[in-house]
C-alpha cells in the first residue's frame, strides 16, 4: 500500500487544496476579446467556430469545453495570463457557434478528435497545452493518446471517462443527493430507461416536446453542478435552442459513445505517462464522481493530483477556480 505524505506539495504528489492548505482565492484574469476568430469547415456538414485571444506569439493552450455540447464561453479565456498564453477556444460539432447547431450527424468522439487536429494544422501550431474539464477531460485524454507528441501538458478538471457507471450515476445515482431535482428530471418519463426516454424526446421532430425535455435536462444538471446553488432562467428562443442543442448532444454521446471497459482510456496511459499533467477534482463534484479522478490518479501516479475539498463541478466555484489558475501559472515553465 502506498503511503501519501499530505505535507508534500511538489509535483507527482496528492494535495488537498484549501482545507488543509489555506490560500487566498484567485480571481479570473480581466475580460479580453479575441484577436482573431473564424470558422473551419471540417466535413461536408459541419463548420466549427474557433477564436484566439491573449498573446499571438505566446505558448498555445487549447480549451476543451464540457457537455458534450455545452459550447465555450468568454469566461474560458480568463483562466490564463494573456501576456503569456496564446488562448485557443473552439465550439465542438453542433455546439455553441458551430454549425449546424445541434446536429448529431457525423458527431462522435473520433470526429471531434479529427477536428482538434484539423484546427491545430489550420492555426499552424506545432504543440499546445490542453485544458479540459468534465467531457473536456475525456477529449483531452483521448487526443493525447492519439497525438502525444503534440501535447506540452494536460490540465484536467472534473474527470470523466465516458464509462457506463458514470452515465448511470448521472441518470439515476445523483438522486441520492438531489432527490427533489431528480424527481423533476424524471417527471413524466419512463424511469426504467430514462436515457432512452430523454433521447427520444430530445430528437423529436416536435420542437415543443424536444425543448421541454431540454429544459428539464438542463435544469437538473445546473442544480447538481455547483457547490453554491445557482439558477438560470432561459427567456429567449435562442437560449432555448442552445439548451436543446446541448441536451441533445449530451444525450446522444451518453447513448452512443460509451467507452467499454476493455477500451478504457486508462488502459493506455503508458503512452502519455511522460507528458506533464495535473488532475484537479472537486470533492463534491456531483456530475463527475470523484471515483473517476481517483482511478486516473492510480493509473497515472506521475501526474499531480489535487483534491479540492470544498468545491463541486463548476469551474467557477472559487476554490476550484483558484487551483485551476494556479496550475496554469505553474505551467508557464513548460514549453
Amino acid at each position: 500500500m502506498t503511503t501519501i505524505d499530505l505535507k508534500k506539495t511538489t509535483p507527482k504528489s496528492l494535495s488537498y487544496a484549501s482545507a488543509l492548505h489555506p490560500r487566498p482565492m484567485r480571481e479570473l484574469f480581466p475580460p479580453l476579446a479575441p484577436y482573431s476568430q473564424g470558422f473551419l469547415s471540417v466535413d461536408d456538414i459541419h463548420t466549427i467556430y474557433w477564436e484566439q485571444s491573449g498573446n499571438p506569439d505566446g505558448i498555445p493552450i487549447l480549451i476543451l469545453h464540457g457537455g458534450p455540447g455545452a459550447g465555450a464561453s468568454a469566461a474560458h479565456r480568463r483562466f490564463f495570463d494573456p501576456k503569456h498564453y496564446r488562448i485557443i477556444i473552439f465550439d465542438q460539432r453542433g455546439a455553441g457557434r458551430s454549425q449546424p447547431l445541434g446536429s448529431l450527424t457525423n458527431n462522435t468522439t473520433d470526429h471531434l478528435l479529427h477536428d482538434m487536429e484539423q484546427l491545430r494544422l489550420h492555426l499552424k501550431i506545432p504543440r499546445w497545452h490542453l485544458f479540459g474539464g468534465s467531457w473536456g477531460s475525456t477529449l483531452a485524454l483521448a487526443y493525447a493518446l492519439q497525438h502525444p507528441d503534440q501535447c506540452i501538458s494536460l490540465i484536467l478538471r472534473s474527470i470523466f471517462l465516458m464509462e457506463q457507471y458514470e452515465i448511470d450515476w448521472y441518470m439515476t445515482g445523483m438522486a441520492t443527493i438531489f432527490p427533489e431535482a431528480w424527481e423533476k428530471f424524471a417527471e413524466g418519463k419512463d424511469t426504467s430507461n430514462l436515457l432512452e426516454c430523454y433521447y427520444d424526446q430530445l430528437t423529436s421532430r416536435d420542437d415543443r416536446v424536444a425543448i421541454e425535455a431540454a429544459l428539464q435536462w438542463n435544469a437538473y444538471e445546473s442544480t447538481c453542478a455547483s457547490f453554491y446553488p445557482q439558477k438560470e432562467t432561459l427567456v429567449s428562443d435562442d437560449q432555448r435552442y442552445y439548451a436543446l442543442a446541448m441536451a441533445k448532444i449530451e444525450a446522444h454521446y451518453f447513448h452512443t459513445q460509451i467507452i467499454a471497459p476493455e477500451n478504457s482510456l486508462l488502459k493506455n496511459i503508458r503512452k502519455i505517462r511522460q507528458i506533464p499533467a495535473t488532475i484537479i477534482q472537486g470533492r463534491y463534484d456531483m456530475i463527475c464522481p470523484m471515483a473517476s479522478a481517483n482511478r486516473l490518479h492510480l493509473a497515472w501516479p506521475e501526474a499531480d493530483y489535487i483534491i479540492v475539498p470544498d468545491a463541486g463541478h463548476s469551474f467557477l466555484d472559487p476554490t476550484l477556480r483558484t487551483r485551476l489558475i494556479e496550475t496554469t501559472e505553474a505551467a508557464k515553465s513548460l514549453r
